[in-house]
């Protein structure tokens, strides 16, 4: 049978790959819905070629555009709500959440809740409010695939394992396009050059984040839900060749490791396609052309944002709130030329000292914390 595909957050760099996925294997798969935020020009041109049963524009404001492809026999919605309640339709087998950011928690709520199997690529939601989202996705005995590579990688490992005792978990990280580079230039890094990444070609907010090696603390704390790791049993690694994609270490000294290529439509595919692995045509992991592998720790000094990542993590509460939408917030700021590099976590880490901790906060505590740390944030920004 084929696989009917929501694809929420369709015009950015995971949900195009993941319409590139289908297409490549439309025997296995078909798009149901495409949500998009604002792209108009893109989701229309998305549902001409796949012709969904439904789109759905996140800004209200932008309905007029899309509503034309009513014409066209694709039922078109809008607003914020309706990406929430658009995972209620019976059609949909699987839900992609390719949102990025604070706003994809309510749709990954609703989609387990409405009992919709998850390939989830949002590290946010899982940062923000990782606790209520497995504890909706059990309660709803719903299964959550992670997208990100580092996360495959690790699920992977563990296909097989359940009952083997993990010791730890190693994710890696290429180091980005700042790994050699004297700290004290640090002040002098511009948004263009933090958006070459050497590697992986991700979104802008996502390159931002992999320069800082915020994108590995926010991995870190999902992780810590996705696999339930206890934070002594997560460990960063610097792999420049960025081929290993997580090590997973067992009690009895066993190590697994899963390798492939840098290439983010296998881990995509895999998600939808789990438990079956389909064949396809993407690049092959060449190991005697890399010739050599090569491992080494963070400094978390040079990187402070994955410092403040595990602080937040142990803290834990609505702390893991607060470091996302600083971040967000700081990192818009970076991209428009308002903010510094090296002032990036300077904002995160004051944001973590004001804004009020809550220990133990249900959703709208989250939404409460997420509006307060933004509000914060504007403030430092424009004071900076």
């Amino acid at each position: 049978m084929i696989k009917r595909i929501a694809v929420l957050g369709s015009t950015g760099s995971i949900g195009r790959q993941t319409l590139e996925v289908i297409e490549a294997q439309e025997v296995f798969f078909s798009v149901e819905v495409l949500v998009a935020y604002q792209n108009t020009s893109l989701l229309i041109q998305q549902a001409r070629k796949f012709k969904p049963n439904v789109v759905v524009i996140g800004d209200e404001g932008l309905y007029p555009e899309v509503a034309l492809l009513q014409d066209e026999g694709i039922k078109v919605y809008a607003g914020k709500a309706a990406v929430a309640e658009i995972t209620e339709m019976d059609t949909i087998d699987l839900v992609v959440m390719a949102m990025g950011g604070f706003d994809a928690l309510e749709p990954v709520l609703a989609a387990l809740k409405n009992k919709k199997p998850l390939a989830l690529a949002s590290k946010e939601a899982l940062v923000v409010a990782g606790e209520l989202i497995m504890q909706a996705a059990m309660e709803n005995k719903v299964p959550v695939i992670p997208v990100d590579s580092e996360h495959s990688a690790v699920f992977q490992c563990l296909m097989g394992e359940l009952d083997n005792p993990v010791e730890k978990v190693v994710l890696t990280a290429s180091g980005g396009p700042f790994l050699r580079r004297d700290y004290r230039s640090f002040s002098e890094i511009t948004p263009e050059e933090a958006l070459r990444h050497p590697v992986w070609k991700m979104g802008t907010k996502t390159t931002i984040d992999s320069a800082s090696l915020m994108n590995k603390g926010l991995e870190a704390i999902e992780a810590r839900w996705l696999f339930g790791l206890d934070i002594s049993q997560i460990e960063i690694l610097v792999h420049p060749q960025a081929v290993v994609h997580s090590l997973v270490y067992f009690a009895d000294g066993s190590v697994k490791a899963l390798l492939a290529a840098s290439d983010m439509h296998i881990p995509i595919q895999f998600a939808m396609s789990y438990p079956r692995r389909i064949k396809n045509s993407y690049p092959r992991l060449d190991l005697a052309a890399l010739g050599s592998l090569s491992f080494e720790k963070p400094d978390i000094k040079k990187f402070r944002n994955l410092a403040l990542s595990f602080e937040a993590m142990k803290t834990g509460g609505n702390m893991p709130c607060i470091l996302n939408a600083a971040n967000e917030a700081a990192v818009g700021a970076f991209l428009e030329k308002r903010l510094g590099f090296l002032q990036v976590p300077r904002l995160i880490e004051k944001c973590m000292e004001t804004v009020p901790f809550v220990p133990h906060p249900d959703l709208d505590a989250y939404v409460e914390t997420d509006r307060l740390c933004r509000i914060k944030a504007k403030e430092f920004i424009k004071n900076s």
